[in-house]
């Protein structure tokens, strides 16, 4: 296992903590696809008993972040081509369901929610920061299917939205140009806060379509 410096979390810390900062270096690829998680050495680096350590284990293995493999240990999830698509038809499956429900009676909800998201990505456009692009890019997915008020989309998104950003992997982003990812962006937002709905409904399966098509470009 690669040494990854994590900082010691508090005694009195859950289990949810410890899988929460996993699920974040899986996701900026701290935790390298493929990487061997071992407990003694977690919790020595989190300065936490072994069980907790497991127990947060055990979660990214039922959410599918992390695998079992019999007399091995437990590793990263490694993604194929083939994952990737799996994970936007799903993301699109679950984002186009959340955009059913705004449309039906939330969409000024949801265009309030998307502001924040839409204001960063800009400003780190301007900056040419990729990465607070990409960042902003996921907060605004994110709030996108918070703003369906359906718990159970959202706690099946968020494995999605972390399989997502391993797909871009040290990339970070996969547009030449952040700003084209930014007026996206902009463009659905408008569409979902005043558009027709069948403008909306377009845009957000273009948008998941397009980013198998630049994923698969730069990952042939």
């Amino acid at each position: 296992m690669s040494v990854i410096e994590f900082e010691p979390v508090n005694r009195q810390s859950t289990a949810e903590m410890i899988a929460d900062r996993l699920r974040t270096a899986i996701m900026r690829g701290t935790l390298a696809p493929g990487a061997q998680l071992v407990e003694a050495d977690l919790a020595a680096q989190f300065d936490v008993s072994r069980g907790p350590v497991r127990e947060a284990m055990q979660r990214l293995v039922s959410e599918g972040l992390l695998h079992s493999i019999r007399h091995r240990g437990i590793f990263v999830i490694e993604l194929t081509h083939d994952d990737v698509v799996d994970v936007y038809r799903a993301r699109t499956a679950i984002e186009g369901g959340a955009l059913e429900l705004i449309l039906d009676g939330r969409r000024e909800i949801a265009y309030a929610a998307l502001a924040p998201s839409v204001t960063a990505m800009t400003e780190c456009a301007e900056r040419g920061d990729a990465a607070g692009v990409s960042d902003a890019d996921q907060s605004f997915h994110e709030a996108l299917v918070d703003s369906a008020a359906s718990p159970r989309l959202s706690r099946a998104a968020r494995t999605l939205f972390i399989e997502t950003r391993m797909c871009l992997g040290a990339l970070e982003t996969t547009y030449p140009d952040v700003r084209e990812q930014v007026q996206e962006h902009i463009e659905l937002r408008e569409a979902i806060g005043t558009g027709a709905l069948s403008r909306a409904r377009k845009l957000l399966v273009e948008h998941m379509h397009d980013a198998v098509l630049r994923l698969h470009t730069q990952h042939p």
